[in-house]
């Protein structure tokens, strides 16, 4: 988010961008351990449209982000996304399917006979319907988006420069300057905070409360000697998800377990719960798919949703109370996908220019105030 946004600013908008990075190898960062995947199928037609539009950016990122005659790729696959219903969630699936049709989404509804016929590797047993994306999802190099915004950033003027930043001067409705650990103060005509999983103690000293928090998820990487023809990206009703990773090679994930360790905020990324793929991801895994009896595991990493316990959905826009601060962040798992949608039309909405990238207003801070939901039902 930080990095799109200080991209469209200085490109689109010729402003002077400084982005302020504790750790600029990104270790923790949320968007370098993402699975970095796309979809259009979400319940809020506001998420349909931020990923519709970055879509459209990363079809065409070489050209977006071209520095001379280099044009940056970030492997985008658009195999889809399955999700999978039994009969209890048949009918949100369809309701769904109907608000992503008409925010002009292409999502196929499936019966399980029609699911068989088209995945034949797929056990359908106790499936009462599949919702298949047929365009415009699957995924992409999170990482290599990544660099080529601050590639791009940086060649239209921007810094990126180290620093941990701990509070801010303030003056009136207005921030002045944001101040580092170290003691160094960088001025500014205006404020805007993306500090992903670790925004809410930042916004704190702004005198905001954002209920963001950092939120462990597994990811582990498996072999199997299973062919899968036309494999999108699967979640079963259980709450697993899989998807391939070129070869012979998948990803797959799901909810922590409860209680494993009770989804405090901000465990140690080390502690993969080994115990969980073993006891549960497995087992579902190959019920679900009998070719993955075989699968060996490979390795696992781990990486921080900065969930929005209020509603699952982003705070992106202008900070209540405030004339120069805005921020994005608290997309709870889906901001990877959007940065560029959000990055563009934030961009234009600090500087009072102009985006076709969709409007951020469903999206406004403002609405924690004013205890007004937007829930996201699609989370992953």
């Amino acid at each position: 988010m930080g990095a799109a946004t200080a991209c469209f600013l200085a490109r689109d908008h010729g402003v002077a961008v400084t982005v302020l990075e504790r750790d600029l190898g990104f270790a923790r960062a949320s968007s370098a351990l993402s699975a970095s995947s796309i979809r259009q199928q979400f319940s809020q037609p506001a998420n349909i449209a931020l990923s519709q539009w970055s879509l459209g950016f990363l079809q065409r990122v070489g050209e977006e982000l071209a520095l001379g005659d280099e044009r940056p790729e970030v492997g985008l696959v658009e195999a889809g996304y399955l999700y999978l219903a039994t009969p209890a969630g048949a009918a949100t699936l369809r309701a769904q399917q109907a608000v992503q049709t008409a925010a002009g989404a292409e999502i196929a509804l499936l019966e399980p006979a029609a699911l068989q016929a088209r995945f034949p590797w797929l056990d359908v047993q106790g499936l009462a319907l599949g919702s298949l994306g047929l365009r415009g999802e699957g995924w992409f190099d999170g990482p290599a988006l990544h660099q080529a915004l601050r590639r791009k950033a940086r060649a239209c003027g921007a810094a990126f420069v180290q620093a941990d930043v701990t509070g801010f001067d303030r003056a009136g409705d207005r921030v002045r300057a944001a101040l580092a650990s170290d003691g160094r103060r960088f001025d500014a005509d205006a404020l805007v905070l993306c500090a992903g999983a670790w925004s809410a103690p930042l916004a704190a000293a702004l005198g905001l409360a954002l209920p963001v928090s950092p939120k462990k998820r597994d990811v582990f990487v498996f072999d199997s000697p299973a062919r899968l023809p036309q494999c999108p990206l699967v979640i079963d009703p259980s709450g697993l998800w899989f998807r391939p990773d070129g070869g012979t090679r998948y990803l797959c994930g799901a909810p922590p377990r409860q209680p494993w360790p009770g989804d405090p905020d901000e465990p140690p990324l080390e502690a993969i719960d080994h115990a969980q793929f073993e006891e549960v991801l497995w087992p579902t895994l190959a019920a679900r798919v009998p070719g993955f009896e075989a699968l060996r595991l490979r390795s696992a990493w781990a990486g921080y949703y900065e969930m929005n316990a209020f509603d699952h959905n982003g705070l992106a826009g202008a900070l209540p109370g405030w004339r120069n601060a805005y921020t994005a962040c608290g997309f709870s798992g889906h901001g990877m996908q959007q940065a560029p949608a959000v990055g563009a039309a934030l961009a234009a909405l600090v500087v009072g220019g102009t985006s076709d990238a969709p409007p951020l207003d469903a999206l406004a801070p403002q609405r924690l105030l004013e205890g007004r939901l937007l829930r996201e039902l699609n989370i992953i």
